[in-house]
């Protein structure tokens, strides 16, 4: 298989999904009202609810769902072979992950900007928001535990990528003032902070920078310090903890949503450099197998695949962004679908060019294999990343750094709007009985006090498939809120109930695969203590993440039965 047909495939797969598909529902089924006032205009505050053009808002929509997901997911999912991964991508999001992107902005936009918790609340029980709000408070905790790994311990860890980072959220910072206190114009403001964080990340490359971040980790050794953790990996994580408390306390407009707007430009021209280098140089897959076998280290295929590529293709955290960030920011209804719809087929192409990253930028597999496999998917992406970007003109050691400091946006930009969620879900749940909790501070200090423990504790891979089995079944449970609200308004439903049956069956299996599995590793005599707690501590969220999935879908089930108001809709 040729790098340049998988590119066809995916490209026909956006104009078709997003061109007739996404049109299709959007047009006869939704039916966006572009006149009707929206919570961002009805209740703007400046810190949530904020009007923001659409433009703005597609960036920061897809900064704000292309995490690690989209990279290490296809990097790791290509051990069952080239072919199954590939065509989940595709699949996946041709017919799921737009849908719940798309469905979840419109719902919030329809239901006043409410979030997960109070459209769970009146859609389907009162208890389902409860039950809710804990499932989204471990799964967020997951999230920042891979993520936080990943970053902290491996990513923030090389001398060349802590100041290109501290560059882009500068550069982010100014690009907020610039557009919202001096109202300059926002080609202005691009042009200006995208060259500007270019030429930091530029200056992370430098010699006297690296020399500097050498002395403050204690490199080329780095001391270990406490449970396996080295000095690097220890600063490295405060590093990214201290970045994530600012995303959450500070208003959205100065320092979240600027920052994941020049993100996006830095993301984005690294896709279209890999792409272009790849017309270029048009490699093949050599030796890579298109399939494997059924069962790999990962687990079965099924279902296993299919949380393994948690982002690409369908992502439950789209549906918190979409809803709860999103949706409060839309200016017209008329937006969503290419910001929320459009933005999902984009993140395809991304997951697409990470999978070539692991087919064809080596050589074959087992260049994959030599550049890391599945255990060092970071390492695979920044060296095939660079390995396209060299037939660009673009050196490799500039392209290395770039690409590191590039994941390193994707996953912190991830991360403070995950926090910014987890303190509003802490103050849901304990602020009555806990007033403290509803704090800000308070709620997002608890929040990352918890993700040390997770990442100082609990190995990276074994982490992520548990984030990913928990990101796949919060998307199954956003789809049927949406299959739920679709019905409330006598809408046809069934283009997001179905994905909603699949992934939540999928993803239920999938958990209780990693409970099984973790569990059973306490039988091992060799067993370390670190490594057994880490199994319980996955083992437990995993049953937890099931029972609480269990109690919802029964209310969901309940309310899917109940009478609804007829109103016929164009039929699709």
């Amino acid at each position: 298989m040729n790098s340049i047909l998988v590119l066809l495939i995916a490209a026909a797969a956006l104009i078709v999904g997003y061109g007739v598909y996404a049109r299709r529902i959007d047009r006869n089924v939704v039916q966006p009202d572009g006149k009707k006032a929206t919570p961002a205009k009805m209740y703007m505050d400046g810190v949530d609810f904020t009007p923001a053009s659409r433009n703005v808002l597609f960036g920061y929509q897809f900064k704000s769902i292309a995490a690690l997901g989209p990279i290490t997911g296809p990097i790791i999912a290509v051990q069952w072979g080239w072919f199954p991964a590939m065509l989940w991508i595709i699949l996946g999001t041709f017919f799921i992950g737009w849908v719940q992107d798309y469905g979840a902005m419109m719902m919030g936009v329809r239901r006043d900007g409410d979030s997960l918790g109070a459209l769970s609340y009146k859609l389907v029980s009162p208890r389902a928001r409860t039950i809710l709000m804990i499932f989204l408070y471990f799964y967020l905790l997951l999230i920042m535990g891979s993520f936080g790994n990943a970053v902290g311990k491996t990513l923030m860890t090389n001398p060349k990528v802590p100041l290109g980072m501290f560059i882009v959220v500068l550069m982010g910072i100014l690009a907020g003032q610039m557009t919202y206190k001096w109202k300059k114009d926002i080609i202005l403001t691009t042009v200006v902070t995208v060259v500007l964080t270019f030429v930091g990340i530029w200056l992370s490359t430098t010699k006297p920078v690296a020399a500097f971040f050498n002395g403050l980790y204690g490199l080329p050794e780095s001391p270990v310090w406490f449970l396996g953790n080295t000095q690097a990996q220890v600063i490295g994580t405060l590093l990214v903890i201290v970045f994530c408390y600012l995303g959450s306390v500070m208003p959205i407009w100065s320092f979240a949503q600027p920052i994941n707007y020049i993100s996006f430009w830095i993301v984005s021209l690294g896709i279209l450099g890999g792409i272009l280098g790849m017309i270029i140089w048009r490699p093949g897959m050599g030796d890579f197998p298109a399939f494997t076998k059924f069962t790999t280290a990962s687990g079965p295929l099924w279902p296993m695949l299919f949380v393994t590529i948690a982002c690409g293709a369908i992502s439950g955290w789209h549906s918190l962004v979409s809803t709860s960030g999103t949706a409060r920011q839309l200016e017209a209804e008329t937006d969503a679908l290419p910001v929320g719809g459009g933005a999902m087929f984009l993140e395809m192409i991304f997951a697409t060019v990470a999978f070539l990253t692991a087919t064809a930028a080596f050589g074959g597999f087992q260049g994959y294999q030599d550049a890391g496999g599945a255990g060092k998917a970071l390492a695979v992406f920044s060296g095939g990343l660079a390995n396209f970007l060299s037939h660009i003109g673009i050196p490799k050691e500039f392209g290395t750094a770039y690409g590191s400091v590039f994941l390193t946006i994707m996953a912190l930009t991830i991360m403070q709007l995950c926090v910014r969620f987890m303190r509003v879900a802490s103050a849901e749940l304990a602020g009555d009985k806990f007033p403290a909790m509803k704090n800000i501070h308070i709620g997002t200090i608890v929040a990352l006090l918890l993700t040390l423990v997770f990442v100082w504790v609990i190995p990276w891979l074994t982490i992520w498939s548990a984030f990913g089995a928990a990101n796949q079944l919060m998307a199954g449970l956003a789809l049927m809120l949406i299959a739920l609200w679709a019905m409330s308004e006598g809408r046809k439903h069934t283009w997001a109930l179905y994905p909603a049956a699949f992934m939540i069956v999928t993803t239920i299996a999938a958990l209780l695969y990693l409970a099984y599995t973790n569990f059973a590793k306490l039988s091992s005599p060799d067993i370390t203590t670190q490594a057994a707690i880490a199994a319980v501590l996955v083992g437990l969220i995993a049953v937890v993440l099931v029972v609480a999935a269990a109690f919802l879908v029964y209310d969901g089930w309940k309310a899917l039965r109940k009478p609804q108001p007829k109103k016929a809709p164009a039929k699709v």
